[in-house]
């Protein structure tokens, strides 16, 4: 998605949450400088250009679900060390760090792409990860995109991913772990999943 059709909802967001734009354009600007150049787009979009793609939501159904995966792996956050607990490697991690674990260490070692996300919330835990992932890396903001710092579109990790996926080519894209209704969530979050919802449908995705 070009950023130019992507600022419209982007703007949408931040006036829904009341978030600044300016704190996501320094946190994409710090990530940057933590990649030091690392870019690993062109491997993340061979995984996916042509071929069948799945995308894992954190919900509490996924381990339910993991008999529907196909394809290229793409897990939201925490919901790569579910899949890793079941013998699933995912093939890049999609993250803004909030449920990171040294688990996401020893994929990145196994070769998992880290796709990182810069956001104004997230700067201390971009500190400390980063730095540390020693496996391809992938930078993406919600913001303007700058070198080496991809927008993809997108908001929440798994609908970034989903939306990744269609950006980069992918055949199909095939979605399990996701409960845009879950009740059982804070205020935030339900919003978050709000937003979710509504951009998957901009590409075509109801849930």
């Amino acid at each position: 998605m070009r950023f130019a059709d992507w600022e419209p909802h982007y703007t949408a967001i931040l006036e829904y949450f009341g978030f600044e734009r300016e704190a996501d354009e320094a946190a994409a600007h710090l990530l940057a400088d933590l990649a030091g150049g690392r870019d690993d787009v062109g491997l993340l979009e061979a995984l996916i250009r042509g071929r069948a793609v799945t995308v894992c939501g954190n919900a509490p159904c996924l381990p339910r679900e993991l008999d529907r995966i196909e394809g290229t792996v793409l897990a939201a956050d925490a919901a790569a060390e579910v899949l890793a607990d079941h013998g699933i490697q995912p093939d890049a991690v999609f993250t803004d760090l909030d449920g990171a674990t040294d688990a996401f260490i020893d994929l990145s070692l196994r070769g998992t792409v880290m796709v990182v996300h810069a956001h104004g919330d997230n700067v201390p835990l971009l500190r400390h990860w980063v730095p540390r992932i020693p496996g391809p890396l992938v930078a993406t903001t919600q913001a303007s995109p700058l070198p080496h710092v991809h927008n993809f579109g997108g908001f929440t990790d798994g609908d970034r991913a989903v939306f990744a996926a269609d950006e980069l080519g992918a055949a199909s894209i095939r979605i399990i772990g996701f409960d845009l209704a879950d009740k059982n969530v804070d205020p935030l979050k339900r919003g978050k999943l709000y937003w979710a919802g509504e951009l998957l449908r901009l590409i075509g995705y109801d849930l």
